[in-house]
């Protein structure tokens, strides 16, 4: 009996097709595409010749079709709210790409939406799956870093862009394409509490009117500080994780992580005092470092991928939502609040 998810893909663009469509070609024990929307004839006949699959020009017409139980939304920021509703309302379950909306009232209509309707949403915030974030909260909870109290989440590049992604009335820009990947990783790491949010936006090199610079700090009480950078104007880019802690740290990249930590025991007792260093010195010991290390030549693909098999244990298993549309809009409110500042 054949068990596949019946998907329909609407948009194949960057993510629809480089993204979406390549993790079910590796997935098609489990997902089968049976049809797609684009208003690009070249682009649908490509579909149909790859998935043998049946191509619409119209999001409405898709939608339609029965023959579909999950819509993946992989359209242009602007239309993912109206989009990821027109399917819930037509009866099908929904993947949507990231970012959720383009601001906050959206998204809670598609919350709304979805409750309402009894039909699935959840949001394709694949970040939650990266190996290299994955590892970096367990080292965290493992406690062996003591207490954290700071983590720096970055991504560096340098360069132009002039597509519509650099475009406001598009939904585009740095703090809604790339910098909600950080942010919800940051948000996990902080955890329950409402943060304060500080965040710069500035346009550097873009050639659109949106912002390509980005900084965001999330501070709560009793939680580390989150500190996010997503900039297109960084000519020399530093790791793209760096966590402090009481009893250690971590640095790297999405390839490779090393931390290195102490046990307190093992330093000896000390306490403050007040008379003059030996030779006016600073307070100099050795610490007794343990160093560990980890690296992955899993590609970025990988996170994708688990976040579709963990969909998919929902949609047959009844197993719970791998990203709740809940989760994914405290990433909204952080949004929301930097474009008000």
């Amino acid at each position: 009996m054949d068990d596949k998810v019946k998907v329909g893909i609407a948009g194949l663009g960057r993510s629809g097709w480089d993204i979406h469509a390549r993790i079910f070609e590796n997935l098609s024990d489990k997902y089968k595409v049976v049809a797609v929307s684009d208003q690009i004839e070249k682009r649908r006949r490509e579909a149909v010749e790859k998935f043998g699959c049946k191509a619409y020009s119209e999001f409405d017409d898709l939608i339609k079709d029965r023959s579909v139980e999950l819509v993946v939304v992989a359209t242009p920021t602007y239309l993912h709210a109206p989009h990821t509703i027109k399917a819930l309302e037509a009866g099908k379950n929904v993947v949507c790409e990231k970012p959720m909306a383009t601001n906050l009232a959206e998204a809670d209509s598609m919350i709304k939406t979805t409750k309402k309707t009894g039909n699935m949403l959840t949001v394709f915030q694949n970040s939650l799956f990266a190996p290299d974030y994955l590892k970096v909260k367990e080292v965290i909870h493992s406690g062996k870093l003591g207490r954290i109290v700071l983590v720096k989440i970055r991504s560096h590049t340098f360069g132009r862009r002039w597509d519509w992604q650099t475009l406001k009335k598009y939904g585009g820009g740095e703090l809604r394409n790339n910098g909600v990947h950080l942010i919800i990783q940051g948000l996990q790491l902080l955890g329950d509490k409402e943060p304060e949010v500080f965040c710069d936006l500035q346009r550097t090199l873009t050639l659109g009117d949106a912002e390509d610079h980005v900084k965001i700090i999330l501070k709560a009480s009793n939680s580390p500080l989150i500190d996010i950078e997503v900039t297109r104007a960084c000519a020399y880019p530093q790791d793209t994780w760096l966590v402090m802690g009481t009893q250690g740290g971590l640095t790297g990249s999405h390839h490779s992580l090393r931390w290195r930590y102490f046990n307190p025991a093992d330093l000896p007792p000390r306490q403050v005092d007040e008379k003059p260093t030996p030779n006016r010195s600073y307070n100099v010991e050795k610490i007794p470092w343990i160093e560990e290390s980890w690296s992955s030549e899993t590609a970025y693909m990988s996170s994708g991928i688990t976040f579709y098999k963990e969909l998919y244990k929902t949609l047959r298993n009844g197993a719970p939502l791998p990203v709740t549309p809940e989760i994914v809009r405290r990433v909204m409110w952080v949004v929301e609040k930097c474009r008000i500042m």
